[in-house]
Formats: structure tokens, sequence, C-alpha cells
């Protein structure tokens, strides 16, 4: 019994048992350098430990199904067919997120086929470009938000010249009959040398105004904004 159970199974793919485990190990070494290249390049609450995990998961996955696949044609178009009936709702926080999917399933594929020189060449690769660019935010963005009375809609205007001139993008501004709003977009290196340049903080020179309801100063990163 044992003899044919062990002959059907062997009978069900071509590649050997050390070939297979070798599949399985090497995207699971591969999937384990991902894992630490995302475990950097994400940090604060932007940082999801399921999705890092998941992605070590995916790894091996994708090696097991290439490596049933093999270069069976028909069976290849029936597994493409039964994967496109899933749909994934799961909203990507981070843009980084789906190139990290990307590179789980590549490196997958890879094992799953035994290219191992090129997952691991391309994955060492991947790994020092995401280590050097992947853990840049964009933190320096800065929202400057002003509201106060309409008549003074020229004054604000002046004062935000006055501090950084045609540095401040304006990008939002809202008005009624009796109020004004202004939000500016600039960088937090602007605010703190203009700061220093006029020896006062912005909003003290904008309270100066008078009628004026609040300033708020507000900081963009990749946590908030995406």
């Amino acid at each position: 019994m044992r003899s044919q159970l062990f002959n059907l199974i062997k009978d069900q793919t071509s590649l050997t048992w050390e070939q297979i485990l070798t599949n399985i190990a090497v995207s699971a070494i591969l999937g384990f350098l991902i894992f630490i290249s995302y475990m950097i390049s994400h940090r604060g609450t932007i940082y999801s430990k399921k999705f890092n995990v998941s992605l070590v998961t995916l790894t091996v996955l994708t090696a097991m199904v290439m490596t049933v696949i093999g270069n069976n044609v028909a069976l290849s178009l029936g597994m493409v067919g039964a994967l496109s009936i899933v749909r994934f709702r799961t909203a990507i926080k981070d843009s980084r997120d789906t190139v990290y999917i990307f590179w789980t399933i590549i490196a997958g594929i890879c094992c799953g086929v035994g290219d191992y020189i090129v997952a691991g060449v391309g994955s060492a690769f991947v790994f020092v470009i995401l280590l050097l660019f992947g853990a840049i935010k964009n933190n320096n963005r800065m929202l400057v938000i002003v509201r106060g009375a309409r008549s003074k809609e020229a004054s604000i205007q002046a004062v935000i010249f006055k501090f950084f001139a045609d540095k401040a993008v304006l990008r939002v501004k809202n008005s009624t009959d009796t109020s004004i709003e202004f939000i500016y977009e600039i960088t937090a290196k602007i605010l703190a040398r203009a700061e220093r340049k006029h020896n006062i903080a912005l909003c003290d020179e904008v309270y100066k105004i008078g009628n004026i309801e609040y300033v708020n100063v507000v900081m963009q990163n990749d946590e908030i904004s995406n």
C-alpha cells in the first residue's frame, strides 16, 4: 500500500523531491529577504506586520504554483482561469506596497522554474534600491492654513509673500461673505529659514493683522497623505 501511494505521488510530477524542496526553500529565503526589506523601508503606523508576513507566504505560494505548472501549457491555462476568479479588495496604503507584491510574485516565479541565480541577483539589486530609496518619505511638506475676516485678504497675502515670496504655493482658497481661508504648501526648511530671518514666528506675524480666526501649520507625511 505504501509503495503504491509513493508511486502515485511520484507519477504526479517529473521533478525530484530535491528539486521541489530546493524551489520552496530558496523562495522562503528570498521571502525572508523581502520581509527584512519591507520592515526597514516602512516605519511608523504605515508598517503592517501582517502584510509583511503575507509577502513571505506569497513568495512561497507563487513558487509552488510555478513548480506545479512547469512546462504544462494546459495546466497553466487552467491555473490562470482558476486564479482569475479571485478578487482582492484590500486597499493599498502605500504605493511601495505594489512594488513589494510584484517582487514576491516575480521571485516566486523564478524559484518555481529553477532560475535561482536570476531570483537571487535580481532580489539583491531590488533590496539595495529599496534600502537606499525606499525609506525616503515626504515628511518635509507642510501646510499653512490661515482663516480670518475677508477684509483682511490682502493683508494675509502680504504677510505670506513677505515671509516666503513665491516659494509658498497656494493650494486652496475658500471664501464666504465674511471670511477667507488660505491653504499654502511650503517646506519645513523654508518655514524655519523665514522665521529666523524675520526673528518672529509666522503665527505671531499673522495674528498682528487682526480679525484672524486661526493659523494652523500641518505637517504632511506618508502616513497621512496616502
